[in-house]
């Protein structure tokens, strides 16, 4: 922000710096603008998340047919399969569920803070304006603390089902829960790294915009990675 003398008894004029979606970001060199550079992370994420997308069709395609195949039993001259239903440890997994939506809901208001903020910065930055200290709810922090919540509770889960009998290899069916639970978890934890990055862009000294568009991107991975569980999960549960 810049302050111009004004001439001829004119008030002087303040120059905002430019934090919204466009306009050159407030530089008058080629660097992409805010907005600009947005559009582009968040296009990056679109490419990245259809190929999760494309990951986890193939799975429940694989789990569908696996699911219908039978062999022919010549003592009992009839089509058997050795798809065992799983007994899924529903406390668990509903508890998990219950601390990812949580997890969506505070990266959410984390995203939108993080906009707020710099909605109100060309304010707080104008000569006599006291900038009063942040004390808004640490959503970053509380969001990864749910993440490792939900895959220590995946593990939990894990052994809750090794200890009713069902190991990677038992059957087919838990063959899948293992694989597609644990491709989740792989994914999820790309995004608790994602957030801990964002974390430390919020607390270093990173240049604000740079910040808004780590968080916005890390929280629509986040909300994604939960609409993903949901799926799965019903799958796990009503298609078994």
């Amino acid at each position: 922000m810049t302050t111009k003398a004004g001439g001829g008894g004119r008030p002087p004029v303040i120059d905002f710096p430019r934090y919204g979606g466009g306009g050159g970001g407030g530089r008058d060199d080629p660097y992409p603008d805010f907005g600009e550079r947005l559009r582009r992370y968040r296009l990056g994420l679109m490419v990245g998340l259809a190929a999760v997308v494309m990951l986890f069709v193939s799975f429940t395609s694989a789990y569908i047919v696996r699911q219908g195949l039978g062999s022919y039993d010549q003592a009992t001259q009839a089509y058997v399969t050795d798809w065992k239903p799983l007994s899924l440890p529903m406390g668990l997994l509903l508890l998990n569920t219950c601390i990812l939506l949580a997890s969506s809901f505070t990266i959410e208001m984390a995203r939108r803070a993080a906009f707020a903020k710099a909605a109100i910065v060309p304010v707080t930055e104008m000569p006599g304006i006291a900038k009063e200290p942040d004390r808004g709810m640490p959503w970053l922090p509380i969001t990864v603390v749910l993440g490792f919540g939900f895959l220590a509770g995946q593990l939990l889960a894990w052994h809750e089902l090794g200890k009713r009998g069902f190991y990677v290899s038992s059957s087919p069916s838990s063959s899948f829960f293992y694989v597609l639970t644990g491709m989740h978890g792989v994914h999820l934890l790309g995004g608790v790294l994602a957030l801990l990055y964002a974390l430390a862009a919020v607390f270093r000294s990173r240049p604000l915009e740079r910040k808004r568009i780590v968080v916005d991107v890390t929280a629509w991975y986040w909300h994604f990675m939960a609409i993903l569980w949901l799926y799965i999960f019903a799958l796990l549960k009503f298609a078994a």
